[in-house]
C-alpha cells in the first residue's frame, strides 16, 4: 500500500516563520491556486488517492479539499501539530532574547516546549495517528492513500518507521510538499511496521 504524506499548504504564520502548532490558522490566500495546482500535478503521476485522513486543523482540512475534493477525510486528532507552549505565534526575533528559547536552542530541539509538548511525546502521538489511518485504509484495501498533516506529524512519522538511522529533522517537508511511503499490508497486519519505500512527492 502506498500512502502519500502531505503537509498543509503555508498558513499566515507559516511566512511568517512563526511557530504555529495549536494555533487553527487558515490558508494563506496569496498564491494558493498556482501551489495547489503545482501539488495535484504531481499527484497525478501516483495511482489515484482512494481515501484521505487529515489533521483535524483547519489548515489541514482545507489543504485536503482542495487536494481531494471528493473524498470525506478521516480526521484524527493525534495528527495534529505539536503545542509549542511559550513559542506559539512567535517566531525567532521575537524570541531570540528569552532564556527558555536559548536553552532550547541549545539543546538542538530536544528539550520539551516550556509550556508545551515534549518531542517524544509528540512523537508517539503522531506515530499513533499514522497507525490508526493506516489500519483503516487496510481495512478498506485501499492501494493508495493521502495522509494531509503538519510538518512535525510527518517528520515524526518518517523518523520512526523510514528504514536504517535518520533524524527528525532530516525529514522536513515544506508547504504542500511531503512523500510517498510505501508499506507491506501483510507484513504490517502481523505487526511488523516500517516503511519498504519512500519517496519525496
Amino acid at each position: 500500500m502506498k500512502v502519500i504524506l502531505i503537509r498543509h499548504f503555508e498558513t499566515p504564520g507559516n511566512r511568517e516563520r512563526r511557530y504555529i502548532g495549536r494555533t487553527d490558522e487558515a490558508l494563506e490566500e496569496a498564491g494558493l491556486i498556482m501551489r495547489v495546482d503545482e501539488v495535484r500535478s504531481r499527484l497525478e503521476i501516483i495511482d489515484p488517492v482512494e481515501e484521505v485522513a487529515a489533521s483535524p486543523m483547519k489548515r489541514c482540512v482545507q489543504t485536503a479539499a482542495l487536494l481531494f475534493p471528493d473524498k470525506k477525510p478521516l480526521l484524527l486528532d493525534e495528527l495534529k501539530e505539536c503545542d509549542f507552549g511559550l513559542f506559539e505565534g512567535h517566531n525567532y526575533e521575537e524570541l531570540k532574547e528569552l532564556p527558555a528559547y536559548r536553552n532550547w536552542l541549545g539543546s538542538r530541539g530536544t528539550l520539551p516546549f516550556p509550556g508545551g509538548e515534549g518531542h517524544a511525546a509528540f512523537r508517539s502521538r503522531c506515530v499513533r495517528g499514522f497507525d490508526k489511518a493506516a489500519d483503516a485504509f487496510l481495512r478498506g484495501k485501499c492501494g493508495c492513500a493521502a495522509i494531509v498533516a503538519h510538518g512535525g506529524t510527518v517528520m515524526s512519522v518518517l523518523s520512526c518507521y523510514a528504514p536504517g538511522q535518520s533524524g527528525f529533522y532530516d525529514w522536513q517537508p515544506g508547504n504542500g510538499g511531503g512523500y510517498v511511503v510505501t508499506l507491506d499490508a501483510e507484513e504490517w497486519k502481523k505487526g511488523k511496521k516500517g516503511f519498504t519505500g519512500i519517496e519525496a512527492l
